[in-house]
């Protein structure tokens, strides 16, 4: 039977950044509502998602940012039953709260299940509805919202632990994926593929790639027409030529033109299309196995519309 595991857990609702931060747990209200109106959610497994291991997120960040983000939130949730304050930042755009540190390993621990799911055949592929999101997050830093990098995490996972070869990483968010080019890059293993607004936060992405990074940068106003023959002429023939076992996405719907985050032009219908090219490269070369994780997506309505687009992608419904 063709299944699609739904990875989300209660913790991801908790990590909070303040009043008017668009990186809000409304988002997953957004998307948990359209798929149940839509009644994609009936074609759904949900799953149980744990939280990673240290282990398993050390297998991509360097030690001491694990312990330096721990030893902040545990001094947060001190200082707030002192009646200290809410939030800390660690840039003026990315906060922990109380919180942040038990969602952070949920979310990355809803990927490496579901790849451990995927590889185990208990699923065809899966979709994390998770937060926060990784893509920003490097080695040694957290920055853009995300504190540690769940895909790269799960490519890890997948790399060390099941013993595969070749691994893809396809990124579609508005924002260059920095974090996960900066754990994968160089890794002959590993072949990551990624259209991005270009100049735009965080302006990387375009000096000396790795030749395993295939970067597409593209002005602002560009629309999905244009973005599906970059997929199709400069993605696939790349991707095919890598013959991956199993395929991440770094799912970012804030490339769509109702997203204020950021000045591209697709819409639902585009996510769907390359969600569809990617199933179809799966079942040529992966058993189908796709595993995605949640990134960008701050229009909650558009975010709603577009999930839902590629979720029946992934599902055939």
């Amino acid at each position: 039977m063709y299944k699609t595991g739904f990875y989300t857990h209660a913790d991801c609702w908790r990590h909070d950044m303040g009043q008017g931060h668009p990186e809000c747990p409304q988002r997953l209200d957004a998307i948990k509502d359209r798929l149940l109106v839509s009644g994609v959610s009936m074609g759904l497994t949900e799953m149980e998602t744990p939280q990673a291991s240290l282990s398993d997120v050390e297998l991509a960040h360097d030690r001491m940012h694990v312990a330096a983000l721990r030893g902040m939130s545990d001094r947060l949730r001190e200082e707030l039953a002192a009646g200290g304050p809410e939030h800390a930042a660690i840039d003026p755009d990315t906060l922990i709260n109380a919180f942040t540190w038990d969602a952070a390993l949920r979310s990355a621990g809803a990927a490496v299940a579901a790849t451990d799911a995927v590889m185990a055949g208990e699923l065809r592929n899966a979709f994390c509805a998770v937060r926060p999101p990784g893509h920003h997050a490097s080695r040694a830093r957290a920055s853009g919202f995300c504190f540690f990098n769940n895909v790269a995490i799960a490519v890890k996972h997948a790399l060390e632990r099941h013993g595969l070869k070749r691994v893809a990483v396809v990124d579609f968010d508005v924002h260059h994926g920095n974090g996960t080019e900066d754990i994968l890059s160089g890794d002959d293993r590993v072949l990551m593929v990624s259209f991005f607004q270009h100049p735009f936060y965080p302006y990387s992405g375009t000096e000396h790639p790795a030749s395993n990074m295939v970067n597409v940068p593209v002005p602002a106003y560009t629309r999905g027409m244009e973005i599906r023959g970059m997929v199709e002429d400069i993605w696939m023939p790349r991707l095919e030529a890598h013959q991956p076992e199993l395929i991440f996405i770094s799912a970012g719907f804030d490339a769509h033109r109702e997203d204020d985050m950021g000045q591209l032009g697709l819409v639902e219908s585009d996510y769907a299309w390359i969600t569809q090219r990617l199933v179809q490269l799966a079942d040529r070369h992966a058993q189908g196995r796709i595993v995605s994780c949640l990134e960008g997506g701050y229009s909650l309505s558009a975010l709603g519309r577009s999930v839902e687009a590629h979720v029946r992608a992934l599902a055939d419904l």
